[in-house]
């Protein structure tokens, strides 16, 4: 039984492949997975999404991407999905720097988005970690080039007793300690299994074993050319999409990595699943 703690099933990309998913990934022995949403947009996709496939566990949140376009009405809406789903997670929330200080202008993800400066980001996510903690609801949590900021922002605030995910966890080694004090799990991707995420690699290691857990932020990320065992076309804007099912290249890898079979890995990953998200 496998379990993805991170993924954007609803997605546009996979749209012309989500029925047969639906029907393929139990067969592939997927039993659970957070599917999060990004803005008030995608909230009533994941919540059509969820309703239709039980093993569907949706997370609602506003990433720090999109947080510069959040309406007037955003913790209100945020408020009503959480309502409507008391098994729902917080997420995807987060901070990130890279939209501010190494994106390119003219980065095709970004288009029409205003990038929020990190104050602002903060405010945002300071919102809905306090709406988890209210409410005891993991939360998942997004952070590129802001280790520190986000460490300093947990430490601080109140944080949901259940705990929270920092999901594909590529800060410092050096930081997983003092996350792992402050309530964190860290899920393994995939990605990591490149020649050049040694240092990521590295840093999983020092993942307590009652931490870890897997995810594939499908349709992004993925395994490295030639280790995905299962595939999709591209999109067609011609973006590569990334299998759900590569979840289980991330529990080989992840075993692998940690001197273990995935037949010891798998009790571990879904004890600590069920954990964080009930």
């Amino acid at each position: 039984m496998y379990f993805d703690a991170h993924n954007h099933l609803h997605a546009p990309s996979l749209a012309p492949h989500l029925g047969a998913l639906l029907r393929e990934l139990p067969a592939h022995g997927i039993a659970g997975m957070v599917t999060n949403g990004t803005s008030e947009a995608d909230w009533p996709a994941l919540a059509t999404l969820a309703a239709t496939a039980p093993w569907v566990r949706p997370a609602y949140g506003l990433h720090p991407w999109h947080a510069g376009n959040r309406s007037s009405a955003w913790e209100t809406r945020l408020q009503s999905a959480l309502a409507a789903a008391p098994g729902a997670a917080v997420g995807e929330i987060g901070l990130d720097r890279w939209i501010l200080d190494r994106a390119r202008p003219d980065d095709p993800r970004l288009a029409g988005l205003r990038r929020a400066p990190l104050d602002e980001q903060l405010d945002v996510f300071h919102r809905q970690l306090a709406l988890a903690a209210a409410q005891n609801r993991a939360a998942c949590l997004h952070c590129l080039d802001a280790w520190g900021a986000l460490q300093e922002a947990l430490r601080t605030a109140r944080r949901p007793a259940r705990g929270f995910l920092l999901h594909a966890y590529a800060g410092p080694a050096e930081m997983v300690e003092a996350f792992a004090e402050l309530g964190a799990y860290f899920s393994f991707n995939a990605a990591f299994l490149a020649p050049g995420r040694q240092r990521v690699r590295d840093a999983f290691l020092r993942v307590p074993a009652e931490r870890l857990l897997v995810e594939t932020d499908a349709p992004d990320m993925g395994p490295p050319p030639g280790m995905a065992h299962h595939t999709l076309p591209p999109s067609a804007t011609g973006e590569t999409v990334h299998h759900p099912a590569c979840l289980i290249d991330a529990y080989t890898g992840l075993a692998a990595l940690r001197g273990l079979t995935p037949a010891a890995l798998v009790p571990q990953i879904a004890e600590n699943f069920r954990r964080l998200f009930g």
